[in-house]
């Protein structure tokens, strides 16, 4: 199955996983109705060692699935899908600076700058620009 066309609406907000919380468990994988999030391996001889999940922006819808199951309004119970609170939800205008930050190891986001940051740049500047 080939990647989605990015939607033509950008949502208000967008979800970014911190991936210093994040473990690799991949409840929010499970849950995404999209299918945006995948697994990343920082080290490929070292399996699981360091892996943690991305979200693909360009995908992502902004639901907050990942972060929790909605309810109904009558029940006053938060369902947090992610266990270690790595996932925020980021307004479009703001996430190249997130990204930036929070997005992977160091090393990481500098190998993958344009494909992390450069994304988030333009999502930004698509949703700045919508206005």
């Amino acid at each position: 199955m080939g990647k989605q066309k990015p939607r033509k609406k950008l949502p208000k907000e967008i979800a970014i996983i911190n991936a210093d919380n994040c473990t690799g468990c991949e409840a929010c994988l499970e849950v995404c109705p999209v299918d945006c999030i995948e697994k990343r391996q920082q080290y490929d001889n070292m399996h699981n060692l360091q892996s943690w999940c991305e979200i693909d922006m360009e995908r992502c819808v902004g639901c907050e699935v990942c972060v929790r199951i909605p309810q109904k309004k009558s029940n006053p119970y938060d369902l947090l899908v992610c266990p270690w609170d790595a996932i925020e939800m980021v307004p479009t205008e703001q996430l190249a600076p997130v990204v930036a930050q929070i997005g992977g190891p160091p090393e990481y986001i500098q190998e993958n700058w344009d494909r992390l940051v450069g994304s988030a740049q333009h999502l930004a500047e698509l949703k700045a620009g919508a206005k």
